[in-house]
């Protein structure tokens, strides 16, 4: 139902999350476009998923959720960006769209001392 929204966002989605391997990055939706898809005047559209090596962590039966993933996953540059990590992406009722990257940091091995 989405798709075609997402479609239009999904080069600024890819380059957020590029960035948001220094700090979380946030960006302000278009509200006309979702009306337009989903032909309500006043839709509601919020959800807060986190994404772990390009799957959803938990099952999230939300159209709007639905059709994200959708989008994502069948660009390849933007799955070899979901794989590497873990994101947490939410979208409030005032359409801004928030991109977390929450990977855990690696752990040093220490060296062993001889």
């Amino acid at each position: 139902m989405y798709n075609h929204t997402w479609k239009k966002y999904l080069p600024v989605i890819r380059l957020l999350l590029k960035k948001s391997n220094q700090e979380d990055q946030r960006m302000t939706l278009n509200r006309t476009d979702f009306e337009r898809t989903s032909k309500l005047r006043k839709p509601v559209c919020s959800f807060d998923v986190e994404i772990v090596k390009g799957r959803l962590d938990r099952v999230n039966t939300d159209v709007q959720v639905k059709s994200l993933m959708s989008v994502l996953t069948e660009d390849s540059a933007t799955m070899g960006i979901l794989r590497q990590g873990h994101y947490a992406i939410n979208l409030n009722s005032d359409f801004q769209l928030s991109i977390r990257n929450t990977t855990p940091a690696a752990t040093p091995v220490p060296a062993e001392e001889a």
